[in-house]
C-alpha cells in the first residue's frame, strides 16, 4: 500500500513551528497534537529560527519578510538574465543591426 505524501502550507508550517519556539511545546508533543511527522516539524522549526535570524532559506520561506526577499531576489535574477541577453543582442554586430530593423518593422 502506497502512502500519499502530504504537503503543508507555509502558514501551517510557521504556526506549527511557533508552538515549539514560542509556546515551548516539545517537538514530539506538537507533532502528535498536529498529526505531523517529527522530522517535518523539526525542519520547520529549524527553518523558522533561521529566518528569524535573517537567513533566507533555499525552500519556500515561512515568514512574510523572507517571502518578499525571495520574490525580489528572483526578480533581480530574471532582470540580470534579460540584461545579459540584451547585451549580447545589441553588441553592435551586423546580426544585431538586422534584428533591430526586423523589430522596428513588426511594431
Amino acid at each position: 500500500m502506497t502512502r500519499k505524501r502530504r504537503s503543508f502550507t507555509p502558514e501551517f508550517k510557521q504556526e506549527a513551528a511557533c508552538l515549539v519556539l514560542n509556546q515551548e511545546y516539545s517537538i514530539a508533543e506538537a507533532s502528535r497534537s498536529l498529526d505531523v511527522g517529527e522530522n517535518a516539524l523539526r525542519r520547520s522549526v529549524m527553518q523558522l529560527s533561521e529566518e528569524r535570524c535573517g537567513i533566507t532559506p533555499k525552500s519556500k520561506a515561512l515568514t512574510l519578510e523572507q517571502q518578499r526577499i525571495q520574490e525580489l531576489e528572483a526578480r533581480c535574477e530574471r532582470l540580470e538574465r534579460e540584461k545579459s541577453i540584451l547585451k549580447k543582442v545589441w553588441s553592435g554586430t551586423p546580426a544585431a543591426l538586422l534584428m533591430s530593423d526586423e523589430m522596428n518593422r513588426t511594431r
